[in-house]
């Protein structure tokens, strides 16, 4: 599917609706409909790209086409950084965030994403659809942003490496491996002896591919969506850090819409919730036999290990006195012990 719409022509507001993919109401309701211009990273064929074309459907059957979601895959309204900024100013109404990245901003939303916190998917979910999500919610909506109810799934992240397996903890010191310009991720990196290098993701296939970077780390589908195992030998099953994204709208978008419509709107997203997240682990899981099949070859790891090493370098100690001792508490009801 091509899209020609250009970031200037987005701005200007000319052919709105030209390049995302939106759904036209039979209903005589496009003048005066509410267009809520949704950006992502992920390619289209991603499962969250998939989920939000599937929540742009319902919102708009459900407000009678009050309300369009126009959804735009694959960083075309910018990466996202840029994007963040362009939902901040009220350019684009929403965007699908990973919390590592919001994290800049926000930096409670980066709690889940401490090393080896969660060792089940399952309690991923319930931390953030429980105390440790109200909390964060709480201080993504100091930013002037809405988030909605509940997180989407970006899944665990493993390493993959164009020249040696990572095996232990060792494996890592000196290697430059790209992280997403997220604090933690660089600071877990670091902690691990690696020369952590922070990258969008739309400029990581080619520094994988000239060698800028000798690894990178991302959740199987990442890897696979985005044809990292063309340009990376190795993959290391470590599982060290959940993902999640949230669904952040602008701020004074979200008041102008009526009661009914937020309702309608939020409804969708959470809804979803358990249906992206279930694809996005079910193609994670799936991937591996896809991935040898392209020539990449895995190994497993031990998370005690890396789990020590972290401990062993006062990771967890730097970053409890970052947060609140009532987010840290919230995150280790369902982490257990970290510090």
């Amino acid at each position: 599917m091509t899209f020609n719409l250009t970031r200037k022509q987005f701005l200007l507001g000319a052919g709105a609706a030209a390049g995302a993919i939106g759904f036209s109401s039979r209903r005589a309701h496009a003048a005066r409909a509410q267009v809520i211009k949704f950006g992502v990273d992920v390619p289209l064929d991603h499962p969250t790209a998939q989920s939000a074309i599937a929540v742009g459907k319902r919102i708009e059957e459900d407000s009678k086409g009050r309300v369009k979601l126009q959804v735009f895959p694959a960083n075309q309204l910018g990466n996202d950084e840029h994007m963040l900024s362009e939902v901040r100013s009220g350019a684009i109404q929403m965007m699908g965030i990973g919390d590592n990245i919001l994290s800049s901003l926000a930096p409670s939303t980066a709690v889940d994403n401490l090393g080896f916190a969660f060792k089940t998917i399952q309690t991923a979910w319930d931390a953030l659809d429980g105390k440790v999500g109200e909390i964060v919610r709480a201080d993504i909506m100091k930013l002037g942003l809405y988030p909605m109810g509940r997180i989407w799934d970006e899944g665990f992240r493993n390493i993959t490496t164009s020249t040696k397996p990572i095996k232990e903890p060792a494996d890592l010191k000196g290697f430059k491996i790209r992280v997403p310009p997220s604090p933690i991720s660089v600071s877990l990196f670091s902690h691990l002896g690696a020369a952590a290098t922070s990258l969008n993701v739309s400029e990581l296939y080619t520094a994988l591919q000239t060698k800028v970077v000798e690894g990178q780390e991302n959740p199987l589908g990442v890897i696979e969506t985005q044809k990292f195992y063309q340009v990376q030998k190795y993959c290391s099953l470590t599982n060290h850090m959940w993902v999640g994204y949230w669904l952040v709208m602008n701020g004074t978008f979200w008041k102008s819409l009526s009661p009914q419509d937020q309702k309608i709107v939020e409804t969708a997203f959470n809804d979803e919730a358990p249906k992206q997240r279930e694809a996005n682990d079910k193609l994670n899981n799936s991937l591996q036999g896809k991935l040898t099949s392209q020539g990449m070859t895995f190994n497993a790891t031990d998370p005690a290990q890396f789990q020590k090493a972290l401990v062993d370098s006062g990771f967890y100690t730097e970053w409890q006195k970052k947060f609140s001792s009532e987010l840290w508490s919230a995150l280790e009801h369902y982490s257990g012990k970290l510090a």
